[in-house]
C-alpha cells in the first residue's frame, strides 16, 4: 500500500471483542478488527481500545496498530514501524470504529 493513499474507505468491520468488562480500578477494554480488499490483495487492521467514559472509546496504544499491510513511501522503500504508525493511525481515524465498539458494549450484534 502506498503511504498517503486512503484505503480506509475499502475496509469494513469484521468484529469487536470485549476482553475486560471493567471494574472500579480498570477500564473496559478490547480489540477491534477491520478488513478489506486492496489491489494487492486482502488486508486486515486490528487494535486494542479502551473505554474512557460512557460513550467515549480510544485507541489503547496508537503505536500498536497491527496489520498485514506493508507501507511503501514515495521513494519506493518500505516504511519503518514508526513511519507506518502515522499512516495507520490516520486510517484508523477514517473508520467508524468507535460506533462498532459502542455497539459491542451495548450488547448489540456486530
Amino acid at each position: 500500500w502506498q503511504a498517503g493513499e486512503a484505503p480506509g474507505s475499502r475496509f469494513r468491520h469484521l468484529g469487536t471483542r470485549i476482553t475486560f468488562t471493567g471494574d472500579r480500578m480498570v477500564r473496559t477494554s478490547g480489540q477491534t478488527l477491520w478488513g478489506g480488499s486492496l489491489d494487492e490483495g486482502d488486508a486486515g487492521v486490528a487494535w486494542d481500545w479502551v473505554q474512557i467514559s460512557r460513550g467515549v472509546v480510544t485507541l489503547a496504544d496508537p503505536m500498536s496498530v497491527v496489520t498485514n499491510l506493508r507501507l511503501v513511501g514515495d521513494e519506493g522503500l518500505v516504511l519503518t514501524a514508526l513511519q507506518s504508525a502515522v499512516y495507520l493511525n490516520a486510517m484508523v481515524h477514517e473508520l467508524p470504529w468507535q460506533t462498532e465498539v459502542e455497539r459491542a458494549l451495548r450488547g448489540a450484534p456486530n
